[in-house]
């Protein structure tokens, strides 16, 4: 490797940042663009080139400047199509929110809001009191209270219910949520102390009961929504924690995750239990999503009596969780379609995802297929629910296979990725598959022209 104190090294023949800037090419990106952005596109170019060995751009000083320019001056969060079939798709930000919502939070945006004023009274309110009867009104819960997601609410619930006592939970239901947290870590930030109960795989009555003591503050239940357990098994209900946490003057607790509002087993999916069933248990407060299920904005939601709720709202950690007004705005709005529940069905996108007749579907994927033609043929499959939630569920799906010789699978997803708008497919069989059920209708067209795009190169 060349020294670069060596007067030949082709690194000590590369241009200064003026020299650059100068070029006119580079000083009419200056007229366009903040002068520290382009500033910055010339020193990365150069910084570029130097660690290539001194190498120049082949397009060109100006060109390599431009590219830098527009890669910085681009938006990091994008908005992509989700071609996978994964309907809750946790790395493409979960659920895609309903019109009323979207309009919600832009009319929210435009100017000043009430988020915390008293327009009744002209005094100072609170950002806690709204959504709260909407979700009383539509749970039968005694009181409400939203943050900022549900481990957030989860941590203040442990905290204002738990804190410097014990709380006991099954071992079977000290599940790891996403991003690596885990339910054990959540309740060791909140100042309570953790008592394991049970078995991994069977925990019993008995076993809480003889876990309680003068030091016990809480019974916490936990939705295994992520993963299943089968075969020898057994698991205790929230109804009978509720009841032991109630005999020996406990709260009681119950994440359920998901927060499903309606039944979906007409259409297949069961064995997640609903918002309303939770609270039938007589847990004094239950914790679940609003971007999951529920089909809303990130969101923690606590529902309970009125006791619990109160509790919460007063513990130091709710304002450090709080919602913001897009949020709040947002999930008024999507909880306000559940007033009629079909609706909700149809214009909550994940809830006109999850139920969509499959007839619909393969009319998307034969649209697809007659503008993508050759390389390509419409199949049989299986989407997915995703967010952890109906885990093993599978739906019933038609989707477009592609089967070029080439390129190579992780090739042509490569480019559907990099196409703009970034087209989201995946491998199944060692073929590319597009999945129309997450492929909105008005995106039809656009992943038409980018998979064509990628089959030609």
């Amino acid at each position: 490797m060349t020294d670069p104190r060596d007067p030949r090294d082709p690194r000590r023949r590369l241009p200064a940042v003026d020299a650059v800037l100068a070029e006119p090419d580079v000083a009419a990106l200056v007229t366009a663009h903040p002068r520290g952005l382009v500033v910055r596109a010339v020193r990365d170019t150069i910084e570029h080139a130097r660690a290539n060995g001194g190498a120049v751009p082949s397009e060109g000083w100006g060109a390599a400047v431009r590219a830098r320019v527009q890669r910085l001056a681009a938006p990091s969060l994008l908005p992509v199509i989700n071609a996978t079939g994964v309907v809750l798709h946790t790395n493409l930000g979960r659920a895609p929110l309903a019109r009323a919502a979207r309009d919600a939070m832009a009319r929210i945006a435009a100017g000043y809001s009430n988020l915390e004023y008293d327009l009744a009274q002209g005094t100072r309110g609170s950002r806690h009191a709204l959504c709260r009867d909407l979700l009383v009104e539509l749970t039968g819960a005694e009181d409400a209270i939203v943050v900022n997601n549900a481990a957030g609410a989860l941590l203040v619930a442990l905290s204002a219910l738990a804190r410097n006592g014990e709380a006991v939970v099954s071992r079977g239901e000290l599940v790891e949520i996403g991003g690596a947290f885990r339910i054990p870590d959540i309740m060791a930030r909140s100042g309570a102390t953790l008592v394991e109960v049970g078995t991994t795989n069977r925990t019993h009555l008995r076993d809480y009961e003889g876990a309680v003591s003068d030091r016990t503050k809480l019974l916490l239940k936990v939705h295994r929504s992520n993963f299943e357990i089968t075969g020898f098994t057994a698991e205790v209900s929230a109804q009978e924690i509720a009841g032991v946490a109630h005999a020996h003057g406990a709260a009681s607790l119950y994440d359920l995750g998901s927060g499903l509002l309606l039944d979906l087993s007409p259409w297949g999916l069961a064995g997640e239990p609903t918002v309303a069933e939770a609270l039938a248990s007589g847990v004094d407060a239950v914790v679940f999503s609003g971007d999951k299920l529920l089909g809303g904005p990130q969101a923690g939601i606590l529902l309970g009596t009125r006791a619990a709720i109160d509790a919460c709202r007063k513990d130091p950690l709710a304002r450090a969780v709080r919602s913001d007004k897009f949020t709040l705005a947002a999930l008024e709005a999507t909880l306000a379609l559940y007033r009629d529940p079909e609706r909700a069905r149809v214009e909550i996108p994940v809830l006109r995802m999850l139920t969509e007749d499959v007839e619909q579907i393969r009319q998307r994927a034969e649209a697809l297929h007659k503008g993508v033609g050759k390389d390509a043929e419409v199949v049989e499959g299986e989407s997915e629910v995703g967010g952890g939630s109906f885990p093993g569920a599978k739906l019933k799906t038609w989707l477009l296979r592609l089967n070029p010789q080439q390129p190579a699978p992780d090739t042509l997803v490569a480019r559907l990725r990099a196409n703009n708008p970034p087209v989201i497919a995946r491998i199944a069989d060692d073929r590319v598959v597009l999945d129309p059920r997450t492929i909105f209708p008005d995106e039809l067209e656009a992943v038409t022209r980018a998979v064509r795009a990628a089959l030609d190169g």
